[in-house]
């Protein structure tokens, strides 16, 4: 049986994501497990939640979700977020992992 996911809570109606986010990297990625959350690096600069906003984008996308359904719960302005996922598909793990 797989361990679960550190940075992955489920929840009855959905779920949290505990990242680590760098922007202004060359590309947009997951780079993979970083202590207890997953390391995100996004092309989009820090600037006037241009980050924030291609981090829900992108993490949406990779859960072929609408953006409506994930929202920044926590880290505004820091590198760990907290990401509210409504409908958290069954396999989240396996669609965000590399």
């Amino acid at each position: 049986m797989a361990v679960p996911a550190v940075w992955l809570h489920r929840r009855a109606a959905g779920g949290t994501l505990v990242l680590h986010v760098q922007p202004g990297a060359r590309r947009t990625e997951v780079a993979g497990p970083h202590g207890d959350a997953l390391k995100i690096r996004l092309a989009a600069p820090p600037v006037d939640g241009k980050a924030n906003a291609a981090l829900i984008e992108f993490v949406a996308d990779r859960l072929g979700l609408p953006k409506a359904v994930v929202r920044l719960a926590a880290g505004q302005t820091s590198r760990r977020k907290i990401l509210e996922v409504n409908a958290l598909p069954p396999d989240a793990e396996r669609r965000l992992l590399p």
